[in-house]
């Protein structure tokens, strides 16, 4: 999410203070585990151990608001942050092994523009794929050490977009925004190869894309309707959901505060109202989580029935919004509660279960939960 734009800004504000969704209520208590006190969060069946210190970065690098994460094959698991256009020679992707530790570190030619990052295994070899916005408004697929494989910006032959947008590197201070800008947010990848990719910020379209990165077409438009399927009003995550009998593309349709699900040639199926702002959404089984960026982590079953809602600490974080007219509470560390999230971006599982949850915070947060019992 970015820190300055009057637009979202307003949109966020209004309808985080539109009052809670009706979902079932998470239960938070504290254990004792191995001599130490730790947070557990969750219900029965759904419970988690929290440790929002898990990564640990060397004194060299910094956390720049952290945007999103994901775990590749072998267990690693990549964050995405947003960094600084002007501090080019920092990293925009750090890697890290399961207990936390820096494994690698590369892309600095997305910083400023950090935001979305993918794993798909191809031949046996996982390749991220990227979105990149801001000064940064681009696409890119990488090898999972940093390679380039390609990178492109918008697809101008959509004809969706400004002539500007054909040179996906702006100057700082010269990077508009608007629907006919290209400010990728997230990906989502089809059985065929071919994947999708939200225009969260910019067109608010979904784009469809070969599995060599030739665009094939689009679905959805803008909208505030929230009854008119089909429109999108910052359409911030995506991905594709494999619990049913016909793969599905869900849609976080984030200011709209719903899920949206469509064919893959973008023919819609089904909403799911009852969320406050979800940002993106991902999978385990018949799991389906939904991180929504006013303070809490929604769990649902393969019916779309909430099972648990974690870290939650959503009234607090809109009484502090409504009280302050802003996002005070994401840059005072001293006042995050433990166990409890501010603003969670993004969010993915591992092979096991266990979950890592981005936040939109100014000194970034990566959380590990690990599931118990």
């Amino acid at each position: 999410m970015p820190d300055s734009s009057r637009t979202t800004r307003r949109q966020f504000c209004q309808t985080a203070l539109a009052g809670a969704a009706t979902l079932a209520l998470p239960r938070v208590v504290t254990a004792k585990k191995t001599g130490a006190t730790q947070t557990i969060t969750g219900v029965d069946g759904y419970l988690y151990e929290v440790d929002h210190n898990w990564a640990q970065l060397p004194s060299e690098y910094t956390w720049q608001t952290t945007h999103n994460v994901a775990v590749g094959s072998d267990g690693l698991v990549y964050v995405t942050h947003e960094g600084r256009f002007d501090q080019a020679d920092h990293p925009s992707i750090f890697v890290f092994d399961p207990a936390g530790k820096l494994v690698r570190a590369f892309g600095e030619q997305f910083q400023g523009g950090g935001h979305g990052i993918e794993i798909r295994s191809e031949g046996g070899e996982d390749f991220l794929y990227l979105c990149v916005y801001k000064e940064q408004r681009s696409i890119a697929k990488l090898s999972a050490t940093g390679d380039e494989v390609w990178r492109q910006g918008a697809p101008m032959e959509s004809g969706f977009y400004h002539k500007d947008e054909e040179d996906y590197v702006r100057e700082k201070g010269d990077a508009p925004w608007g629907r006919n800008r290209f400010m990728p947010t997230n990906t989502a990848f089809h059985p065929d190869g071919s994947f999708y990719i939200a225009d969260g910020y910019g067109a608010y379209r979904m784009l469809h894309y070969s599995a060599g990165g030739e665009w094939l077409g689009s679905f959805g438009k803008p909208g505030n309707d929230k009854k008119a399927d089909g429109t999108f009003r910052l359409p911030h995550g995506i991905a594709l959901d494999a619990r049913g009998d016909e793969p599905l593309v869900v849609v976080a349709d984030r200011v709209n505060a719903r899920l949206q699900w469509f064919t893959p040639d973008g023919v819609h199926r089904q909403t799911l109202d009852g969320f406050l702002l979800p940002a993106n959404v991902a999978f385990h089984g018949d799991l389906m989580m939904v991180p929504d960026l006013v303070g809490r982590v929604t769990l649902l079953d393969r019916n779309n029935k909430v099972v648990a809602q974690l870290g939650k600490d959503t009234e607090r974080v809109q009484a502090d919004q409504k009280k302050h007219g802003g996002f005070r509470l994401r840059g005072e560390e001293g006042r995050w509660q433990d166990g409890k999230f501010i603003h969670p971006h993004d969010a993915c599982f591992d092979a096991e279960g266990n979950i890592y949850v981005a936040e939109w915070v100014h000194r970034g947060r990566v959380t590990k939960m690990t599931r118990i019992g």
